[in-house]
């Protein structure tokens, strides 16, 4: 596969004297979905924020196509609208409705006109089947619903890149399901994503490489995923997967 878009050279990012990641490296193509997993406390959403520069990091380097992703840059916010980001709780404006939370980045930060982002973003909550609920508040909505809004604010920055951080951590089970088709339809039109999750059949679904991590390292890697979960190579990563029921 061709066409790096985001390339992590030696990251060393540490909170204190406590190193988090001491010589990451880690390349994502254009069209790519590279999906992360490992146990609590490894480095996942770390990682994810050192990516779009939520987080200092402490040496190493961070590029989109091939410009410096830096915190202090003064470019930060440009950089930030090409890296989109999804959370696990949302960060819905609760007073905004639903269509108002969805304009404000495009208007305010990339300055298009409200016609045209409206269109777009009827269009984005339309295919995830909430274009009905464009002028409720994120209280009348339930976590799934609330999670495809913040999928869609974030599609319509036209990021070159999407983050996603745990996207199903807080929804009840029934809910996982269509957040996850979401995420699904996103991939097979060739989004590139970097998805932490402790989904494993969504991981196995969506992936086109995993990277298992622990203690800031990359303990196994595949681009066969339907491999690496059948046969993981390593015992730790053996370990890790016999916590899942895969019945």
């Amino acid at each position: 596969m061709e066409n790096v878009l985001l390339s992590v050279r030696h990251l060393r990012k540490a909170f204190g004297e406590h190193a988090i990641f001491e010589d990451f490296n880690l390349d994502v193509h254009k069209g790519e979905v590279v999906v992360i997993i490992g146990p609590s406390g490894c480095g996942k959403s770390t990682l994810l924020r050192c990516l779009n520069g939520l987080e200092p990091i402490q040496g190493g380097e961070i590029l989109l196509d091939g410009e410096k992703v830096l915190r202090d840059n003064t470019s930060i916010t440009k950089m930030r609208q090409k890296i989109g980001m999804v959370f696990q709780s949302y960060e819905l404006f609760p007073h905004k409705t639903i269509l108002k939370n969805i304009l404000l980045a495009p208007m305010k930060v990339q300055k298009r006109p409200r016609a045209e982002v409206e269109a777009e973003a009827l269009k984005l909550l339309q295919k995830v089947g909430l274009a009905d609920r464009k002028d409720d508040y994120p209280r009348q909505l339930s976590g799934g619903q609330k999670q495809r809004v913040a999928i869609v604010r974030a599609l319509c920055m036209h990021p070159e890149i999407l983050l996603l951080d745990e996207i199903t951590a807080a929804l009840d089970p029934e809910m996982v399901r269509e957040v996850l088709d979401v995420v699904l339809s996103l991939a097979r039109a060739g989004s590139t994503m970097v998805i932490v999750t402790h989904e494993m059949n969504f991981a196995r679904a969506i992936a086109d490489r995993i990277l298992f991590i622990e203690n800031g390292k990359v303990v196994e890697q595949s681009d066969n995923p339907k491999a690496f979960f059948a046969h993981p190579v390593t015992a730790r990563a053996r370990d890790f997967l016999k916590s899942f029921d895969y019945e």
